[in-house]
């Protein structure tokens, strides 16, 4: 069994897939294994062909379990997150979306920020480069964790307090924000030719306080997210909802913690979302989700030590 599960949910974007994919091919951290659930229409399908099949086998290769699921019928977004915790076995589950290209070393910082601080997940918020040259200074009042990563008591009339936090991970916010407080540089500053930006190395790693990061690149320590129901209650949405992820988080900053980092080393492709109705959001059921998985804050346990695997590591 490999520490670190990806599970990769992927619906009519084979491109997206095959960047995503090779992102994984270059990981610098290399003790995972793969579960992807396509939900593709049958006569689109593209799990079998040649481009995605040439991946899998290169993943294969370099000793990654890979699990390809047809999954059908869609029942909407929390249900197919939920399908994939069911096949996850590791101590730590990673959902990747099918839309983010990722630089080399993001899960190994991940991984290591998760075990070191025992919070229930780390984001990487997943940055748009079309806005690299669009500053926005007005959203970018990021708090930072100055101490250990701890369970943050938020409910359904405290959530207004930190719903503002989103606002750091909009846009290339993130990307403007790494170049302060990770490299130094002025913002908005091209990279000269060899001039680090969290592809090569070991890199300072800046812990922020998230209202949520989006699911595009998200690990959790699968324990702590099934602690708080993953995302088992899906039949109480419609198929055509949003915020499943945003709502599995606000639980687990209340029980555990949870944050972002810095560099985020994500980058979003900028496909059109596959989910367009949005009325109705998962986080109306945060109140009785509360109660039902009774999530209220535990003293912290010690981080478990990483054991020598011999398939790459931190």
């Amino acid at each position: 069994m490999a520490l670190v599960d990806v599970l990769i949910p992927t619906y009519r974007r084979k491109t997206g897939l095959a960047v995503v994919l090779t992102s994984l091919l270059g990981q610098t951290f290399t003790d995972f294994d793969v579960v992807i659930s396509d939900q593709t229409p049958e006569a689109e399908s593209y799990l079998e062909s040649i481009e995605i099949t040439t991946l899998v086998r290169a993943l294969e290769w370099h000793g990654h379990h890979m699990a390809l699921h047809r999954h059908l019928p869609a029942r909407g977004m929390a249900e197919q997150r939920q399908f994939l915790l069911d096949q996850s076995n590791a101590p730590y589950a990673h959902y990747l979306d099918d839309d983010v290209l990722l630089d080399p070393p993001v899960l190994a910082r991940m991984i290591a920020t998760l075990r070191d601080e025992g919070c229930g997940f780390v984001g990487c918020a997943a940055t748009g480069l079309d806005y690299l040259r669009d500053i926005r200074p007005h959203q970018q009042g990021i708090e930072l964790w100055q101490g250990p990563v701890r369970p943050e008591p938020l409910d359904p009339r405290t959530l207004a307090s930190v719903w503002d936090r989103h606002k750091v991970n909009n846009a290339a916010n993130p990307l403007h924000l790494e170049q302060t407080l990770v490299h130094g540089t002025a913002q908005g500053s091209p990279a000269r030719g060899g001039e680090p930006r969290g592809r090569d190395g070991p890199d300072r790693v800046v812990r922020y306080k998230v209202a949520w990061v989006g699911g595009a690149n998200v690990l959790y320590d699968r324990a702590k997210l099934r602690a708080v129901g993953g995302f088992s209650w899906w039949e109480r949405l419609p198929r055509e909802h949003a915020g499943e992820e945003v709502v599995v988080q606000f639980l687990l900053l209340r029980k555990y913690g949870g944050c972002g980092i810095l560099p985020s080393g994500t980058y979003h492709l900028g496909l059109p979302t596959n989910v367009e109705d949005r009325r109705r959001n998962a986080t109306e059921l945060f109140e009785e989700l509360i109660e039902e998985f009774n999530v209220y804050p535990e003293d912290p346990s010690p981080p478990t030590p990483l054991p020598n695997r011999g398939r790459g590591g931190t």
